[in-house]
């Protein structure tokens, strides 16, 4: 597949990106969810990110969509502002081809221009050794593993925590974020 145009996701991008979801959602373990969430849901969500200033990317590949990454919240409280929780998502035919390290890149790119200091990944299932490779050879580095803290698809699943600095990170004060 040759290399796909990241870009900010649209709403009309929405009924895309969740086919993508929920395909991942009913037949895969990177995600606990157990129900994909319908179009409405998928919107909220996208819009509360854009309104919190959080990124939230497209991978097109001629007019099809192809995949997805956003960046939000790593919690709530107020000190966690500048840490953000990565999510990445891919077609099937999209996988393999590059489509995840170029969305993956153009996403922390985003996320430090946006002041963000510390991304992190929370891995579905320990056996995602695609998701885990990926994230390490975008400067990801393995902090833990929640054991058996998920139940799907008749088995406990564990998650891999991942943590990569962006921008400054810890050396200098963080610029004001809302």
């Amino acid at each position: 597949m040759s290399a796909p145009l990241i870009r900010p996701a649209t709403e009309a991008d929405l009924p895309s990106i969740a086919a993508i979801y929920g395909e991942a959602v009913r037949s895969g373990s990177a995600t606990f969810e157990i129900d994909p969430p319908d179009l409405a849901e998928i919107t909220a969500r996208w819009r509360r990110l854009a309104e919190t200033g959080h990124p939230y990317l497209a991978a097109q590949h001629g007019d099809q969509v192809v995949g997805f990454a956003h960046a939000g919240p790593y919690h709530a409280r107020p000190a966690y502002r500048y840490a953000v929780e990565d999510s990445i998502y891919l077609h099937a035919a999209a996988r393999g081809g590059g489509v995840g390290t170029a969305l993956l890149t153009a996403l922390i790119a985003e996320a430090e221009a946006r002041s963000f200091r510390q991304m992190i990944a929370l891995i579905g299932d320990s056996a995602n050794a695609p998701s885990i490779r990926l994230h390490a050879r975008c400067g990801f580095e393995p902090v833990g593993i929640y054991r058996d803290v998920g139940w799907k698809h008749g088995r406990w699943l564990d998650v891999v925590l991942m943590q990569r600095a962006l921008g400054e990170s810890g050396t200098t004060p963080p610029r004001d974020r809302p």
